[in-house]
């Protein structure tokens, strides 16, 4: 029923966005030659609604692989988000996008992102430039080991207070409010559950509008996303206010967490960040630090219990590492580096339900691609999926085998749920320790099973359970 609606509000903002596409642009002809085999759908709305219908159906993959073996397994044409658009395949597609960042192509968001993030309006490229110097001191290895011991902590009381005395719970609320709880304690210093909880409601419909078509119409995602921002955004601006009130009183610290590093901050001219941008950066890092890591959270959750053999892989591990340490006593950097049998699954979980789909790249110039044009202003799409899934690079790629990442690992540009290249999601190690974190305490504190043996998985734009994962707890009685 859930999906029954989304489409009828999917195909009513398509609807609205045809009527007014008509009202307000002319249709450009397209002049280049050779262009990469494929089709553009219907008038104006392209294939956008098989794209997404696709996942909602809980096979993103189906419109990458129809087109892959009807096209071409290396690039074909399409229509999507109200653009031209040429989709990029297989390991060779993810390394020419990766590789000719700022040379051949650019980052692309859809219209929505300017208009849900104001303050970085007709300059989005220009800010990601920005945070993308700003972000690598909070991420470096010295301030990752720094986060291990808060992570521990905000898990510990996470557990506590969702987990613990329940037999059953629903997974993707809590693996929410989990993630979304850490990122704001790592990245602003918020603690309070209460607090993190009020917070945390406007964020799907967030997401849900970034990804939407842009049609600013009541009952639309785009609004609902709009509204929620503005919220947010209002909250983050108080936050910001008091945190420059305590920093000149010396009652916090310049190296605390990431909102007083951009307070203090200042570019090559020595100019320093306004309330607005800052508050927008830590919307956007609110969004990144906890929607993707909350999904590999869930599935993880999934995977375990459908795979009691892995689980118990998993359970041996942790359980050495719980019983090597003192009563009391904090995960630490050596803890998490231990974990590689874990940190395998995880892969795996991220290899057949990647958080980030894929993204687009615009073309900067005109360009050949394997003797195909690619005309200037295109948009370019790249696809977990066309390697993730791909048997090509993953021999039985349906099958859960964390093996394939022992030694070596996987051939370079064929795992790719971070991205690659110069856009690698510079969060990644950040994702890496929540998520073993979070796997630490869950399977040294449980057992579970499945309420929903067969719960359909829905991709929209992550992937999430239809019924958010309810699952049977079974508490071990470890005395580590």
């Amino acid at each position: 029923m859930d999906i029954f609606y989304a489409s009828l509000v999917s195909l009513f903002v398509v609807f609205v966005s045809f009527s007014l596409h008509f009202v307000f642009y002319k249709t450009k002809p397209t002049v280049h030659k050779n262009l990469p085999p494929g089709r553009t759908g219907w008038p104006v709305i392209g294939e956008s609604m098989e794209f997404l219908a696709t996942g909602w159906n809980g096979h993103p993959e189906k419109f990458i692989f129809d087109r892959m073996t009807k096209f071409s397994p290396l690039v074909f044409r399409t229509s999507l988000m109200l653009e031209d658009a040429a989709v990029f395949c297989g390991s060779a597609g993810n390394k020419f996008l990766f590789s000719n960042e700022n040379k051949l192509v650019q980052a692309w968001w859809p219209s929505s992102v300017d208009k849900i993030f104001p303050s970085s309006n007709q300059t989005s490229k220009i800010e990601a430039i920005k945070m993308r110097k700003m972000l690598p001191n909070f991420f470096k290895p010295e301030a990752l080991h720094r986060y291990v011991p808060i992570m521990d902590i905000v898990t510990q009381k996470h557990f506590q207070n969702e987990w613990e005395g329940k037999d059953q719970i629903v997974t993707y609320e809590l693996t929410k409010n989990f993630t979304f709880w850490l990122a704001c304690k790592i990245f602003v210093s918020i603690d309070d559950a209460e607090r993190v909880k009020y917070l945390s409601g406007p964020f799907e419909s967030i997401a849900l509008g970034i990804l939407s078509i842009p049609i600013d119409l009541p009952g639309t995602p785009f609004r609902r996303g709009i509204n929620a921002a503005n919220f947010i955004r209002k909250e983050l601006i108080a936050i910001i206010k008091q945190r420059r009130s305590e920093l000149a009183e010396g009652k916090a610290s310049p190296t605390q967490d990431i909102l007083s590093h951009m307070l203090l901050f200042s570019d090559e001219n020595g100019k320093s960040m306004v309330d607005t941008d800052i508050a927008d950066k830590i919307l956007g890092l609110l969004i990144g630090g906890h929607d993707t890591a909350s999904s590999a959270c869930a599935f993880i959750v999934k995977y375990l219990a459908e795979l009691p053999e892995i689980y118990e892989g998993v359970y041996k591990e942790q359980m050495e590492i719980a019983k090597s340490k003192a009563p009391g006593e904090l995960l630490n950097w050596e803890d998490l580096s231990k974990m590689k049998y874990s940190w395998n699954v995880a892969c795996e979980v991220l290899r057949l339900a990647p958080p980030l789909q894929g993204t687009f790249r615009e073309a900067i110039t005109d360009f050949m691609y394997n003797g195909y044009s690619i005309p200037k202003g295109w948009k370019l799409y790249w696809s977990a999926n066309s390697t993730h899934k791909n048997p090509e690079f993953f021999s039985e790629p349906q099958k859960f085998d964390p093996s394939r990442f022992d030694g070596k690992g996987p051939a370079p540009y064929t795992f790719v749920p971070f991205g690659g290249g110069p856009r690698m999601c510079p969060g990644k190690e950040y994702a890496r320790l929540e998520i073993l974190v979070f796997m630490h305490h869950l399977v040294t504190k449980f057992k579970w099973e499945k309420v929903i043996p067969d719960e359909q998985i829905i991709v929209n734009p992550m992937p999430s359970p239809a019924k958010g994962l309810p699952i049977r707890l079974y508490p071990h009685n470890n005395q580590i």
